[in-house]
């Protein structure tokens, strides 16, 4: 085969996608490399002696803050909001394929939470719990708050999903004597499950993150996010980097898991000869 002979621009480009690559990962790197310092080590270059000390010092007990407690609480939310957020979507999107009167409104009202500034209805959250007298709770009022963010990303990928989808599947499994939830057990779900998989996602790592929404719904009990934030006024040692980097390697591991559900769904399609999933 011929060589191709490449442009300057192909080089100017490359070295520009380059310098975007670390931009975005260099801050990344450099705290996964500084909480690696040595038991006398700071915030700041040069590197104090290796050790995984800082590490050690999350769950020592020590008065850097509830760690183990607030990473246990972000775990919780993350997959109960994942929950709600895959199942509450994917009925939104049987629904809206059937055009309804108020479709549209419903539709931009879901939307509407992502144009308003998240403090804001954090706030509006906590006064209305205030005025009916409950208790703000990390699993109540913060669950709540997360999902007005979760959810509209859910049902946009929902929604995408189905205008691409089939009827005629559906139509061959009733005319082969199938009924109601078997069609959408054994059609519709496996079809569409690479899109649940991505609102899965979207809905964990988007709760997981979640701050400003969070902040005065949280009640007493940190979640991750909120106690990394109270670190950074007591924390002076890499600890605060330890913790930095678990949260980025919890973030890649949960992504590494979606990526290969979703490889294994399509070597499944593969297996079976079905060419189905395209419509996904």
């Amino acid at each position: 085969m011929a060589k191709v002979r490449r442009s300057a621009s192909f080089y100017v480009l490359a070295a520009v996608f380059a310098l975007f690559v670390l931009f975005l990962y260099g801050p990344v790197i450099v705290i996964g490399v500084l909480s690696f310092q040595g038991p006398e080590g700071g915030l700041t270059f040069p590197m104090r002696g290796f050790s995984t000390h800082w590490f050690h010092q999350l769950y020592a007990g020590s008065s850097i803050g509830d760690v183990s407690g607030a990473f246990g609480r972000s775990i919780k939310l993350g997959l109960l909001v994942m929950v709600i957020t895959t199942v509450f979507s994917f009925l939104a999107g049987l629904a809206f394929r059937s055009r309804f009167r108020g479709a549209s409104m419903f539709f931009y009202i879901a939307l509407a939470s992502l144009i308003v500034p998240s403090v804001v209805i954090s706030l509006g959250i906590s006064a209305m719990f205030e005025l009916l007298g409950w208790d703000r709770s990390w699993i109540t009022s913060a669950l709540g708050a997360q999902l007005t963010w979760t959810l509209p990303f859910g049902l946009l990928i929902m929604f995408a999903a189905f205008n691409r989808f089939n009827p005629a599947y559906e139509e061959a499994a009733r005319g082969l004597g199938a009924r109601g939830a078997r069609v959408l057990g054994e059609v519709v779900i496996p079809i569409l499950a690479p899109s649940l998989l991505g609102v899965a996602l979207f809905g964990f790592t988007l709760s997981y993150d979640e701050l400003a929404r969070t902040s005065q719904t949280a009640g007493a009990l940190n979640t991750l996010p909120l106690e990394l934030q109270a670190m950074q006024t007591n924390a002076t040692t890499p600890v605060i980097y330890a913790l930095g980097t678990l949260t980025t390697l919890l973030s890649f591991a949960v992504i590494a898991l979606s990526l290969s559900l979703a490889a294994w769904l399509r070597r499944r399609r593969a297996r079976h000869g079905s060419d189905a999933g395209a419509a996904a």
